[in-house]
């Protein structure tokens, strides 16, 4: 089998740095940081736990830090800090500019008029299905 990996990052994450994670460490005694792994490396050294969204929110409810700092898009923390109320979230907000370009009137909108249909040839969605099932496999 062979990987084709892509050289780049998520601008999101890219935004963030040692310096930063070092300087809320400071200001906030006793905080835990949590990196998604996609932070550069030298904010994931930085960092207390490093690993995938779901890995995150698995951190957060199992050890409760009373103050936590989630190094990934701003939003996720409103969605964590849901089911995890007596934690205080720290929320250096770095917004990704294309999470938010699906709304509920859209997919109402592609619903009610067929909207936005991607036609794909059966190839590239035997393809396709093969690498979300795979992922799918990996995160259970």
């Amino acid at each position: 089998m062979e990987i084709i990996s892509w050289k780049g990052t998520c601008e999101v994450h890219e935004q963030f740095n040692d310096e930063e994670i070092n300087e809320i460490r400071k200001n906030n005694p006793g905080i835990k940081i949590i990196a998604h792994p996609e932070c550069p490396p030298d904010v994931i050294k930085a960092s207390d736990f490093a690993g995938s969204t779901s890995g995150m929110i698995k951190y957060v409810k199992d050890n409760q830090p009373e103050k936590v700092m989630m190094v990934t898009e701003c939003s996720m923390s409103d969605n964590v800090q849901i089911d995890n109320p007596n934690v205080e979230f720290i929320r250096p907000c770095n917004l990704c500019p294309h999470m938010k370009k699906i709304t509920l009137p859209k997919i109402l909108d592609c619903l009610e008029n067929e909207t936005n249909e991607l036609i794909m040839d059966n190839s590239t969605i035997e393809r396709a299905r093969k690498s979300v099932e795979r992922m799918a496999e990996i995160g259970r």
